[in-house]
């Protein structure tokens, strides 16, 4: 985040407390840290923010931030990214994200927000089952659905297919486009 954008001076991130550009992005990046410590009882020790998941398809490559991964008991539980705009368009990316994000397992949720609108989906099925932010679940909910929880992996093909999807529409999006214009 801040590549590109308008740059207001300086901000000390919620979650770690390093000085990060303060950008409109981030503002709602940091908004939504503090909905998710504040609101939905988080701790700050149970949220990974902006992890990296490196992608390789047909010998390029290219790097996808993964904004929130949201951990109880040590079980990456829910993704949670951030995008301006319709969430609508950034689904699909979002539940390839929390498909790849672990090697050993299916994240088993995830939510796409820009910060008012949200559609929290099962990452195994792709079924968006809230549409709000505040469908996004407390950390009481979610250690709940640890209950009974079984871990699932998805096949080295399926993998491959879910990195050229996330690929695609992020890496090659990132790559390509610069103030608004693309080169495709």
């Amino acid at each position: 985040m801040g590549t590109g954008h308008l740059v207001m001076g300086e901000l000390a991130d919620y979650l770690t407390g390093k000085t990060l550009p303060d950008t409109h992005d981030e503002r709602l990046f940091q908004q939504i840290s503090r909905f998710l410590v504040e609101q939905k009882g988080y701790l700050k020790s149970d949220i990974i923010p902006r992890r990296t998941l490196r992608l390789s398809v047909d010998g390029k490559s290219g790097i996808v931030r993964v904004h929130f991964t949201l951990r109880v008991y040590d079980v990456s539980l829910m993704v949670l990214m951030y995008g301006p705009g319709s969430v609508v368009t950034r689904e699909r990316p979002t539940l390839a994200a929390a498909r790849l994000i672990e090697e050993t397992y299916i994240v088993p949720f995830c939510a796409i927000t820009n910060g008012r609108e949200a559609s929290v989906m099962d990452s195994r099925t792709g079924k968006v089952f809230e549409k709000d932010l505040n469908g996004i679940f407390s950390r009481t909910d979610a250690m709940a659905r640890l209950g009974g929880y079984i871990p699932e992996k998805l096949s080295p093909e399926r993998r491959k297919k879910e990195e050229r999807i996330l690929f695609a529409m992020d890496v090659l999006t990132e790559q390509e486009c610069v103030d608004f214009t693309c080169r495709m």
